[in-house]
């Protein structure tokens, strides 16, 4: 029997059953029938019925799943918000149901707040997988050989294959080309003319290619910390690696000037270098879970999704915990229970990013430069795990990299914060870039991932774009909100998955 060890898989653990597939020739749905929620009758819930693949709209169909609350002063709605929580994995259902987003009265007064579940992800025709094999996906740093690199694209055709025979036709078609038809298709069954939406973090790539396929259809669209749909293999995986260590060097730095941080005083360095050397080693626990070994890429997780927060204080303090195998130091991220099957959405990210790796010659290589940008923390967490998730995919995939090519838009709302562990500040600074003159591009000084709701400046931004169209000035700035405070601030869970991009959580096995 295996020894219980934390690992990290691409997936998303919602455990759903599959929805049933509307047979061909049924015609797509062009409106939306509302009832109150079961989880909240303050809340209306409903589905639209559209293709598995939009390019035979006479073939078959699937239920695409919403949520709305209504504004709450009807005398002035503008009409209705579409957002989506991040990913690939996020449900914007239940974004809507707990009011993850925490939007300000500005919004939920003039604006029905809707959420779907993108296909593919939560009540929207799940892709199903088997959680048994989805917890033995080889680590990123299991590779050792030609052979072992080899084995990994044996797994990865093997959990695709078993992905796809519990899933159907639908599996081969959850890529952001067909998220944004359905996007588009709501857009319309909601009576709304123009789009008005709100994205972070994958939901970003939803934004920028609708504006690039339908740009006479956009109203107003906010990019909370943005996704580069235009990255090859390298210059992903080490805008991934610079964007993790900048995270790591913020909180040694924090630590450094912090009296309250547990680690104040301490070489956090040099601990953080014995903490992953003891688990390259297997001698690393879980404090107050001595059943489960934190493997090097778990211990590297941990940190990564405290990242988000920022959760500086809980990171010190779990560290710390770590270090003297005390029964204190909550995780970051705890195991996931067992179940039979899972929601992996990882998927969607494969059928958007092609990142071949020839061979584990050049996959060493690649983990080596990894390294070398970010000596403490060494890869992304998020970055390196799908890109080793995806290796094999066949070809060609179906929405492909590109440079973005929107023109004859509104002015486009790019927000995102300079010390994000996931989505790169120079993502957000290039994507604006592709955009050109229709982008604007918000700098918020900070930590974490997402803006909006870390203090006045970058929400009222925010707000002002969505409700009057206002765009802040060129080269606009927001100051930090220090790491202490955020806590009053974002008091709701983390949107999308954690650590978020792309959707995978902890397993224990």
């Amino acid at each position: 029997m295996r020894r219980p060890v934390l690992t990290f898989a691409p997936l998303l653990l919602l455990v759903l059953p599959l929805l049933p597939v509307t047979p061909a020739g049924a015609a797509a749905q062009s409106s939306v029938s509302w009832a109150p929620c079961q989880e909240d009758a303050t809340v209306e819930c409903g589905t639209l019925t559209v293709p598995i693949d939009w390019d035979k709209p006479g073939g078959q169909t699937f239920e695409l799943a919403l949520a709305r609350r209504k504004a709450t002063d009807p005398a002035t709605r503008i009409g209705s918000l579409v957002i989506n929580p991040g990913g690939p994995g996020g449900s914007g259902v239940d974004a809507v149901l707990g009011n993850w987003l925490g939007f300000t009265s500005e919004i939920t007064s003039r604006f029905d707040v809707v959420g779907f579940d993108p296909r593919g992800v939560g009540r929207s025709h799940p892709i199903l997988c088997s959680l048994e094999l989805a917890t033995h996906a080889p680590d990123p740093f299991s590779l050792k050989s030609q052979a072992d690199f080899e084995a990994l694209l044996t797994f990865n055709e093997r959990y695709r294959q078993d992905c796809r025979s519990r899933t159907g036709p639908l599996f081969d078609q959850v890529h952001t080309g067909n998220v944004i038809r359905d996007l588009d298709a709501l857009r319309a069954a909601l009576g709304d003319d123009k789009l008005s939406y709100y994205g972070i973090s994958y939901g970003t790539l939803i934004g920028q290619l609708y504006a690039e396929r339908y740009p006479s259809r956009v109203r107003a669209l906010a990019l909370d910390s943005n996704m580069d749909h235009s990255l090859g293999t390298m210059a992903f995986l080490d805008t991934e690696s610079q964007a993790a260590q900048d995270s790591f060097d913020e909180f040694v730095a924090w630590c450094d000037k912090t009296a309250s941080c547990a680690l104040h005083g301490r070489d956090v360095r040099a601990l953080w270098k014995e903490l992953l050397a003891r688990a390259d080693r297997g001698e690393l626990h879980l404090p107050g879970r001595p059943e489960i070994t934190l493997t090097k890429s778990g211990l590297i997780g941990q940190a990564f999704g405290a990242f988000y927060g920022p959760a500086y204080k809980e990171l010190a303090e779990f560290l710390a915990a770590l270090e003297s195998g005390a029964q204190a130091g909550r995780p970051i991220l705890t195991p996931a229970p067992a179940e039979e099957v899972i929601n992996d959405a990882g998927q969607v990210f494969c059928q958007d990013y092609l990142l071949p790796i020839r061979d584990y010659r050049e996959y060493a290589r690649l983990m080596r430069r990894s390294a070398a940008i970010a000596p403490d923390m060494l890869m992304s967490s998020a970055g390196h795990s799908i890109a080793t998730a995806c290796l094999g995919t066949p070809g060609p995939i179906p929405n492909p990299q590109h440079r973005l090519n929107v023109s004859g838009t509104p002015t486009l709302l790019l927000g995102n914060a300079v010390h994000d562990p996931a989505t790169a500040y120079s993502w957000a600074v290039n994507a604006a870039r592709q955009i050109g003159r229709e982008a604007r591009l918000l700098t918020y000084e900070g930590w974490g991932h997402g803006i909006y709701g870390r203090g006045e400046c970058p929400t009222a931004a925010f707000d002002g774009y969505l409700t009057s169209l206002a765009v802040p000035g060129k080269g606009a700035r927001c100051p930090a909100v220090p790491p202490a405070e955020l806590s009053a601030l974002r008091a709701r869970p983390l949107p999308g998955p954690v650590p978020g991009l792309p959707g995978w959580v902890p397993t224990a096995r």
